[in-house]
This record gives C-alpha cells, structure tokens and sequence, in this order.
C-alpha cells in the first residue's frame, strides 16, 4: 500500500484501486447509470451528476478523515476503470459498509470478490476494525453471493423505505481473515 496526495493506492492480483477524485465525476456517471448497476444500488434512479459530485466530495472527505472512502478499480491488465469499490456510511451505522459496483461486462468474473477481499484486509490491517458490515437488497442475490464468498454471515433483515435489506458481517477474526 503506498499513500499518495489523495489517499490510498491499493492492488491485489488483477486490479489497482485508486480513489475516486472530482475528475472521476463521468467515469462514475457511466458505471452508476448501468440499468443493472442502478437497479439495486439506486432503486433503479439515475442518479444526476451533481449527486455523483457529492458522493465523490463525500469520499474525500471521507479519506482525509479516517483514512477511506471510495477506489475506482481498474483491471491491471487492460488499464480500463471496471468499477468501484470502498466504505461507504449508510443508514445510522457506527462505521462505513463495504460497497461495490462493477460494470456489468465485468459480472461473474471474481472482480468483486478479489476487491472486496483487498478492502477487507485494509479495513482489519489499516482501519483496526474489528468487523466490516455490508448490505443490499434482498433480492439482489449476485451481492448476496459476494457476501458469502467473502466468509460474511447475514446478521439481519431489515425493510427501510419499503424495500426489503439484508445485511451481513465479517469479523477480523472470522472465516475470512486468518493474518
């Protein structure tokens, strides 16, 4: 891991991570616009840039503060962006979700599972956290099988404005995690 003016370079074996900076603000377009991107990760909105642009102030914000936010992934291979990927705060949770998104030409390929994988291991080696939570809609069982590659457990089910959420946690000390 090398620290760099914007926060965290991350790698694992097919993928840099890089933190989403202001510029990003079309590449994050594209891939949040994703018909099958947006329909879990949006409740199917697209979303306007000048909330992409949030998200992406909120990231760096994020980063300069606790040291995390949101990467784009890029296949080291090819050098192109294929999603992104990070800790998010949603709801009224203590500590950020780990969060992801690919492009869809990118599905069922490990990509997700590699990357949240790398975040993992920063969030226990770098962060100190003691466990990382995710969530998704229920019926979005791609994610859910992420979760569980990853050695994740569902710990709750929960409706929030009327959609139906699973969540599920990872503990330093779980499955998963064997430094």
């Amino acid at each position: 891991m090398k620290m760099t003016r914007t926060g965290w370079l991350l790698q694992s074996e097919r993928l840099y991570f890089r933190p989403v900076e202001a510029e990003d603000l079309f590449k994050l377009h594209q891939l949040f616009t994703q018909p099958t991107v947006r329909k879990y990760l949006f409740d199917d909105l697209i979303l306007p840039p000048t909330q992409i642009a949030d998200i992406i102030s909120t990231s760096q914000h994020t980063f300069e503060d606790d040291n995390c936010g949101l990467w784009l992934l890029y296949a080291k291979d090819t050098h192109e962006v294929i999603g992104m990927a990070g800790f998010y705060s949603f709801f009224a949770e203590s500590q950020p979700q780990l969060l992801y998104a690919l492009h869809p030409d990118y599905w069922g390929k490990g990509f997700a599972t590699e990357a949240s994988r790398q975040l993992l291991r920063y969030a226990f080696q770098r962060l100190g956290y003691s466990y990382v939570d995710a969530s998704c809609d229920a019926p979005n069982t791609d994610s859910i099988g992420v979760m569980e590659r990853l050695g994740m457990h569902r710990f709750k089910e929960e409706t929030i404005d009327g959609k139906p959420l699973v969540f599920y946690r990872i503990q330093k000390h779980g499955t998963f995690y064997t430094d």
